[in-house]
């Protein structure tokens, strides 16, 4: 029995019309535009970087974690925003094969992440529709997985409600979201963001460009420079930093990995700048919403860039 069949959804259902905000739109055209650039994220040093920070962060780096999840009967995973379906794919890998998968993504990467799935062997049931939107009954789902989506949608908050409702008491909710910047670099980011509004998707790719090349520029640098005092009014701490990464936190992102290709760089950036549903979160805000909609932190990574979780509905 796939997906589909299990949640009584039949193959030809088609979305709704979209009642979500003019943000979300330009959001799932974004995302349909980055994940139709398979070769920024296919090389194999990426998918292992990617992969890798996967594992960090769900498991403390224990791939046995996962075995753990799905182990037993055939389980009902739901891949909430999959995009081209990578992460899931990364993470879960031979798993798909012997659970029943959906995936749901607003944009056409479903198209992609269908084709991915195919040529990778794995099962799965696609949809195109908003999170919102999709006919998902309440308690029939064993385990959602949304990796960095539910701050795309125009409320972070909601959709993680939304989608905590749609679990079996005990399912698993896995998921991430950005966390709240140092206050320079909220406000950079954010006038980014905003330059780019009017231009199209291959305008703004293109647009970021010089931003990378000059990540890559501090980055190949690679000067250590000590902050002496911690100014905690602009959110950066004391300590020693690579000049790059103090940057990258402290007033502007701009990502640079040695080994990656200037596109690979770019697909990063443009993920991050070019959505304009991009919410950021604190800890705080996660841990309540989690309260208020009867799931349990069983795990729980913050780091700089976001805040994962793994929760049990109660």
């Amino acid at each position: 029995m796939s997906a589909l069949q299990r949640l009584g959804i039949p193959n030809e259902w088609t979305a709704p019309a979209a009642g979500s905000s003019g943000a979300q739109a330009q959001t799932r055209d974004a995302f349909a535009f980055k994940w139709s650039k398979q070769d920024t994220y296919d090389a194999a040093h990426v998918q292992e970087a990617m992969r890798n920070w996967l594992l960090e962060r769900y498991c403390g780096g224990d791939p046995a974690r996962v075995d753990a999840w799905l182990a037993g009967d055939k389980k009902l995973i739901i891949d909430v925003g999959c995009g081209a379906g990578l992460s899931a794919m990364l993470l879960f890998g031979n798993h798909l094969r012997d659970h029943d998968y959906l995936g749901i993504d607003i944009s056409d990467a479903v198209h992609v992440a269908r084709e991915r799935f195919q040529q990778a062997g794995y099962r799965g049931d696609f949809l195109c529709s908003d999170l919102l939107e999709a006919p998902i009954r309440d308690e029939s789902v064993d385990i959602i997985f949304s990796e960095g989506v539910l701050h795309h949608t125009d409320s972070t908050e909601r959709a993680l409600k939304h989608l905590a409702r749609k679990l079996v008491r005990g399912g698993l909710f896995l998921f991430y979201v950005y966390a709240r910047k140092a206050r320079i670099r909220e406000f950079t980011d954010d006038c980014i963001r905003e330059s780019l509004r009017d231009m199209s998707d291959a305008e703004a790719w293109k647009a970021l460009e010089p931003l990378t090349r000059l990540g890559v520029a501090l980055g190949e640098l690679n000067v250590e420079i000590e902050i002496p005092e911690a100014i905690p009014y602009l959110g950066i701490p004391s300590g020693k930093m690579d000049l790059q990464r103090f940057i990258y936190w402290n007033i502007c992102k701009m990502y640079y990995r040695p080994g990656y290709s200037l596109d690979e760089l770019n697909h990063i950036n443009f993920d991050w700048f070019r959505p304009l549903n991009c919410h950021r979160q604190t800890p705080h805000e996660v841990r309540q919403w989690c309260h208020e909609a009867s799931l349990g932190i069983e795990w729980m990574d913050i780091q700089e860039a976001g805040i994962t979780v793994v929760a049990k509905r109660l």
